[in-house]
């Protein structure tokens, strides 16, 4: 799939009008100083042939090198961590959110809560990262000055305070939380069919010890799935999240990338969050096939 997604890629990239060599040339820069730049990046090369020597590189940890000259590894060191961090710490809320919601609704089906919550949750799932972003600026930042409007880096290229992941995080955990919600929920409300939790309600055990003992278990893999694939929608949406706060992760080498053409850089932020994804999908898959494999 990775293979696949990363030769989507160059030819999506090669669809587009322009180079990477007009695109990075110097004002007033004639055709043949254009065209030299193209001979020097290879794009006078067939894309398949560029592919190729950009893949095969991969597994060595190569990820080539930008338009402008700068290795893309050494591009993307210090942006990629603030990414990673962002979308790990929106990641955590975000399953701790969606089962604490899921089990509070559950705890009482069909009742104020468990409607309170389907509602909510559908508006936030609803609620594009954007909008949210604005909102959280809007209500935390201009109105009432609590938090920074923008991201501040300090010496390392880090933010400069916790305070300024705090509106970042939330614009990414609000509407994934919505959705996971809805996904913990209807796990639960399936396991509350089932014969062992039934017979759990006749004994007269309490809600939460049927819960938390016999209806979360079965609902492991349901839930991990769910949570798992929230991953793509996280990094993706953290381009747009780290442009309106000003993040320095990789959503503006991403965006400088695409306006210069600049293959191996996208390239390269695809190969590294698709990896993320991968590894994370790979996880749920086993606690899916542990949790499914216990069971008679």
């Amino acid at each position: 799939m990775l293979l696949v997604l990363l030769a989507v890629v160059f030819a999506a990239i090669e669809l587009l009008p322009g180079d990477a060599a007009s695109a990075t040339s110097e004002r007033g820069e004639g055709a043949a100083g254009v065209a030299a730049r193209r001979h020097l990046l290879g794009l006078d090369r067939p894309v398949w042939e560029r592919f190729w020597d950009w893949i095969t590189a991969l597994p060595t940890g190569d990820l080539g090198t930008s338009a402008r000259g700068e290795r893309v590894t050494d591009l993307l060191a210090a942006p990629l961590p603030n990414t990673v961090l962002l979308g790990a710490t929106a990641f955590v809320l975000t399953a701790l959110g969606a089962l604490a919601l899921g089990l509070w609704a559950a705890a009482r089906p069909r009742g104020t809560v468990d409607r309170i919550v389907d509602l909510t949750s559908t508006a936030a799932f609803a609620l594009p990262e954007f909008v949210v972003s604005v909102g959280l600026l809007l209500a935390l930042s201009l109105w009432t000055g609590w938090l920074p409007a923008a991201t501040v880096t300090s010496a390392d290229g880090s933010p400069a305070s916790w305070s300024m992941l705090v509106m970042p995080v939330l614009a990414l955990t609000i509407p994934q939380t919505g959705w996971n919600t809805r996904i913990v929920r209807a796990a639960l409300a399936d396991q509350a069919s089932t014969p062992h939790v039934e017979a759990a309600h006749l004994d007269g055990l309490p809600i939460r010890r049927i819960l938390l003992r016999h209806a979360l278990p079965g609902a492991w893999p349901a839930i991990a799935t769910g949570v798992a694939t929230a991953t793509g929608p996280l990094l993706g949406g953290a381009v747009v999240v780290e442009t309106l706060f000003n993040y320095p992760g990789i959503g503006a080498v991403l965006a400088g990338a695409v306006a210069d053409r600049d293959t191996p850089v996208i390239a390269g932020v695809v190969a590294c969050a698709a990896a993320l994804i991968t590894v994370v999908l790979l996880l749920a898959d086993l606690v899916r096939a542990r949790t499914l494999g216990a069971r008679p």
